[in-house]
């Protein structure tokens, strides 16, 4: 007998500029939750990021090595809901670290159901000890004395190899 079950597919996305142990929880939580998930790699030309595409998209393969149904992609101009159709999934996963994060991804996920209802929108909220790393958190901390031990506690080791390499090149 075929088995006629649907792939239960979903959609992680963001920036990652660069990966956090934010990023690694969510992506480890949500494989465990679908037969594939894909982070997606999203590309906003209005944000100045300090990686390229490329760079971003190597550290994420790096960091999800262990997972075999993840899949990292890049997708840019279009509605995640409407990339999330293309790629065939049926959800979108999201992360919930603040009351602020809350009230913006409840909008998107209301928005996101009246552009594709078939669609749905999964939260994930991390322990407390990483709910507050953010990639941005992550780079503010970059430079002054200290730095490098104070940023490792937030990322992952093949991440934070590579920024302590860039930045020895800046001298």
């Amino acid at each position: 007998m075929m088995n006629t079950t649907p792939i239960r597919r979903a959609v992680y996305a963001g920036s990652f500029d660069p990966p956090t142990l934010g990023h690694v929880w969510m992506i480890r939580e949500a494989q465990a939750l679908f037969d594939e998930l894909i982070v997606a790699v999203g590309v906003n030309p209005e944000k100045q990021n300090t990686y390229t595409i490329e760079e971003r998209q190597a550290m994420l393969e790096a960091v999800t090595a262990e997972f075999p149904n993840v899949k990292i992609t890049v997708f840019e101009n279009r509605f995640l809901v409407h990339y999330a159709r293309e790629v065939d999934a049926r959800f979108i996963v999201r992360g919930i670290r603040t009351a602020g994060d809350y009230e913006y991804e409840r909008s998107m996920r209301y928005i996101n159901s009246d552009l594709a209802p078939e669609i749905s929108t999964v939260f994930l909220m991390p322990p407390r000890e990483i709910a507050e790393v953010s990639s941005t958190m992550v780079k503010g901390l970059v430079g002054p004395e200290g730095w490098r031990e104070m940023i490792r506690r937030y990322l992952p080791e093949d991440v934070y190899q590579k920024i302590l390499n860039d930045h020895q090149q800046d001298g």
